[in-house]
């Protein structure tokens, strides 16, 4: 070690740097590596830490004491070199703060003064090569660049990341008088005005924040960059730093920049995060910021959350959706103020008043006086409804959502009872414009969740599962903005028939407010519909809407579920199964508002789940409703009436192309059902199909095609015709299964000749149907005939990867037989998650047990399935043995969850 090896400027407590020098002199005296004595005092730091961590201590002395323990660290690596004057190595961005995770990055910055940078000797170059080599051999997560001082200008002018990181840097080691002029060179008057840099900030956030979907709410949340996260808090301290020329936020306290209330928000929700964080890089063993499911549940461990009535997990997530809300809410203020404090700075401000409450100062609304909502409380809602009515203002003035906060207290169970404040409320559910936005401030302000307690009650709540995306609230909002969506022009395309129908609703209202209520008991147990249509029924109430009214919105509310089950359950060609739902639903305009509502919902729950396949179920299921309604509860629709018809547009539609007694010996071959559940072009494009295939030798015939307009469009169709032998569908499920296809519905038929006719309606992992090319339909009937050729060893397990998220909810499989008294078959339900190959165990379970498959309804509800199965024995009987029932639920439960295991 140098004789001149200076000490570093400070050290934590816990670092033995006596020992560790003396070590060090040791081995360079003895001309041994040094490498193993800087990773012995990193690995111990790291376990006193996270000792320290995991006893409960304050989370910032770690974050701080870890970056103060690197700094002396990297103090004695850089002094194992010998360097000249005009070097420097200068911490930035986060560590340059003085801020340190377990696994994040240390970011550096090697300086050279412009005159060391140009000629940058040997020796130099070096010792910069191999001083970045030992830091990576130490394990330690570095980031570094090397540049001269007007390098590093002209990069900061150009990338307000670079500004930004720069704005935080401070001297490691070296000569500190490069850093001293760096930062003379980076100040606002240089580079980067106040000005210039807010705006690059506020759209850096307003991106950042739309890759998010702009809430809060999502699952496995990134606790750094989404919106409520530490980048939040980070960039209210550049903007505030830049602008007021301060090194913390803390120097602000009692300078009117932010309340003392505003203050313990950010700090105790830093302080949050930060821990939440530190945790995280533990368990996961490194620099993730995103709170994954398979994190959630050893983090709520952790901080000693415990199942109860709601497990940990949830306990552990709800406090953190409750911390981010906040700080998203504050976002909103802090922001607000630097914008009009810095933007509008010296401008003279247009003043416009709308009543004598409210004003609008440069185009964002604020109160006239600082006691307007102590002296007239229902000016809190009337805040929102102004917003809606007037859709050219641009927002709210701080100091006013300051009041909003301060006097939401004010809302208590006299001001829902006022009719004055349920007048307004109603106003605002009637309002033509950005409904959904206004809601959402209401919820950011934390008034909603006050007007409407039960709303605040699912406030941050979050659904531990696969299906649900979005915390309740944050779904609930969500279907009130896909509702809105419906009105506008370019929803016509994706929804039709709900933008179709938002044209004509009488009292949209009605909708809206179904919407708030649908979800609005999760959590209590019990059947949240039912509780839900009693606090619907409540509000009507409150809200003076009339008997019938109040009927329809609660009939919603417990009914919310029910067009989307049948759609996906159901045999909807059936026409029992129209005729009862019909009766279900009474008239049209039940039906129109339950249609909406429910696309709205599925829509908000999960996009994923909304696919071309889903849409012409739920179109399909409106349409023959609507048909029904139109004809009259009375008249049900005829079966021979229905075959009758779709035989003659059947025969119309294939006209001269097969000749009409080879349409009648095909038809003939073929049962009641298949001319009910079929439209009359699929079954005139599968009677072309095998009057034309002359094959002797009995080789399956395989056809696809997309589905146009119709029943079953939206899909691709997979047509099987081939002898009706054992083991057909394991076949066919194998073969789409390797092809990557998921199967949403199957339609299987035995003819009279010893042939069976399956259809299958397939869509891509994406959710789309099939590209239209020739080649893939030969490679799909090539790989089809190949599995239906080795019938006797089809269905081979498909080991496809098990998603990660998956492996986190391992739904348990139910499956259960079920035989009516008079059936000619059995049901079999099996509800699982869904992963590759499943249709494929379930088929090679059915060849097990010798069970023929009749038919299949596949539903795909995110990744958990539903399927029914009309299922019966070797010698087509339905399954009576209770044993044998017994025996194929287990083998099936069994087959499926051990894939998950």
């Amino acid at each position: 070690m140098p004789q001149d090896m200076p000490y570093p400027p400070c050290a934590p407590v816990f670092f033995e740097q006596t020992r560790f020098r003396e070590d060090l002199e040791a081995a360079l005296a003895s001309g041994a590596a040094t490498l193993s004595i800087f990773k012995s005092a990193i690995k111990a730091a790291d376990a006193h830490l996270e000792n320290r961590f995991r006893e409960g201590e304050e989370v910032r002395n770690l974050v701080y004491d870890r970056a103060l323990f690197t700094d002396c660290i990297l103090h004695y690596a850089w002094h194992q070199f010998r360097w000249s004057s005009g070097i420097a190595l200068i911490a930035v961005g986060g560590y340059g703060r003085g801020e340190l995770h377990p696994h994040s990055d240390v970011d550096l910055l090697i300086l050279l003064d412009d005159a060391l940078r140009a000629s940058c000797p040997d020796e130099t170059a070096g010792n910069i090569e191999s001083f970045v080599t030992m830091l990576w051999d130490l394990g330690l997560d570095i980031g570094h660049s090397v540049r001269g001082i007007s390098e590093t200008i002209t990069l900061a002018q150009d990338d307000i990341t670079v500004a930004t990181n720069l704005m935080e840097s401070r001297t490691v080691t070296g000569d500190p008088a490069l850093h001293e002029a760096l930062q003379k060179l980076v100040a606002p008057d240089n580079i980067w005005p106040a000005e210039a840099f807010f705006i690059a900030k506020r759209d850096e956030q307003i991106e950042r924040h739309a890759e998010f979907r702009d809430t809060e709410y999502n699952l496995e949340p990134n606790i750094k960059k989404a919106p409520g996260g530490l980048r939040d808090i980070q960039t209210i301290a550049w903007v505030t730093k830049r602008y007021f020329g301060v090194n913390t936020l803390k120097s602000l306290q009692g300078k009117g920049f932010f309340t003392e209330d505003e203050f313990a928000i950010l700090q105790s929700g830093e302080e949050f995060l930060w821990r939440v964080r530190y945790g995280l890089h533990l368990v996961s063993g490194r620099a993730d910021e995103r709170l994954l499911f398979d994190y959630q549940r050893e983090l709520a461990k952790m901080f000693g959350y415990e199942d109860n009535k709601r497990l940990a997990v949830e306990q552990f997530m709800h406090d953190y959706y409750r911390v981010v809300l906040a700080l998203r809410e504050l976002n909103d203020v802090l922001l607000q103020y630097l914008n009009e404090v810095i933007l509008q700075r010296g401008r003279s401000q247009r003043v416009e008043p709308l009543n004598e409450r409210f004003q609008l100062r440069d185009g964002f609304l604020e109160a006239t006086q600082i006691f307007v909502f102590r002296e007239n409380p229902s000016a809190l809602l009337e805040v929102f409804l102004l917003l809606a009515n007037h859709p050219e203002i641009k927002g709210v003035r701080a100091s006013t959502i300051r009041l909003l906060r301060e006097n939401r207290h004010l809302i208590d169970e006299r001001y829902r009872a006022n009719p004055e404040n349920a007048q307004l409320f109603m106003e605002l559910l009637r309002s033509p414009h950005a409904l959904a936005t206004q809601l959402t401030r209401m919820s950011r302000y934390g008034i909603l969740g006050r007007y409407l307690p039960e709303f605040g009650k699912v406030t941050g709540q979050m659904q531990h599962d696969l299906f649900h995306i979005y915390t309740v609230d944050a779904h609930t909002l969500q279907v009130v903005r896909n509702m809105r969506r419906f009105r506008h022009s370019d929803a016509e395309k994706k929804f039709p028939v709900a933008a179709e129908i938002m044209q004509r609703l009488p009292k949209p209202e009605l909708l809206y407010i179904s919407g708030l209520y649908h979800d609005i008991a999760k959590g209590r147990g019990g059947d949240h519909s039912t509780l839900g249509a009693v606090d619907a029924a409540d509000f009507c109430k409150r809200h003076g809407l009339s008997a019938r009214d109040t009927r329809l919105v609660c009939w919603l509310v417990e009914k919310h579920l029910l067009m989307s089950q049948v759609a996906q359950k159901s045999d909807i060609s059936d026409p029992d199964v129209i005729h009862e739902f019909a009766r279900e639903v009474g008239d049209r305009q039940h039906l129109d508002y339950l249609y909406a509502l429910t696309v709205a919902d599925i829509n908000a729950t999960n996009p994923d789940l909304w696919n071309s396949w889903r849409a012409s179920l739920m179109r399909q299921l409106f349409q023959t409703t609507r048909n029904a309604l139109k004809r009259g509860l009375e008249n049900p629709i005829d079966r021979l009436e229905i075959i009758a018809e779709t035989r003659l547009q059947a025969l119309q539609l294939l006209g001269d192309q097969v000749p009409e007694e080879e349409v009648t010996r095909i038809w003939a071959q073929m049962g009641e059902d298949y001319f009910v559940r079929e439209t009359a072009g699929s079954i005139a494009w599968h009677t072309a199909a095998i009057a034309q295939a002359e094959n002797p030798s009995g080789a399956p015939l395989v056809l696809t095609r997309n589905t146009g307009t119709g029943k079953h469009d939206g899909a691709t169709e997979i047509f099987i015709y081939t002898l009706d032998r054992a083991n057909v569908f394991a076949a066919a499920a194998s073969a789409i299964d390797q092809l990557h296809l998921s199967i949403h519905d199957a339609h299987l038929y035995s003819s009279a000749s010893g042939y069976t006719l399956d259809t299958f309606y397939v869509l891509q992992e994406d959710g789309r149907p099939l590209p239209e090319d020739p080649e893939l339909g030969t490679r799909i009937s090539q790989m089809m005939q190949g599995e239906l050729s080795l019938l006797g060893d089809c269905g081979r397990a498909v080991e496809r990867r098990t998603s990660r998220r998956l492996k986190m909810f391992p739904l348990k499989t139910h499956a259960i037989v079920d035989t009516e008294p008079g059936a000619n078959f059995s049901t079999l339900e099996v509800t699982s998650a869904d992963r590759p190959g499943l249709l494929a165990r379930i088929a090679r379970c059915f060849m097990r047990h010798e069970i023929s498959l009749l038919n299949a309804k596949i539903a795909t509800l995110g990744e958990r399935i539903e399927d029914i199965f009309h299922i019966v024995d070797a010698e087509g009987n339905p399954l009576r043995d209770p044993e044998s029932c017994r025996s194929l639920e287990e083998d099936i439960c069994k087959s499926l969850d051990a894939q998950i295991e």
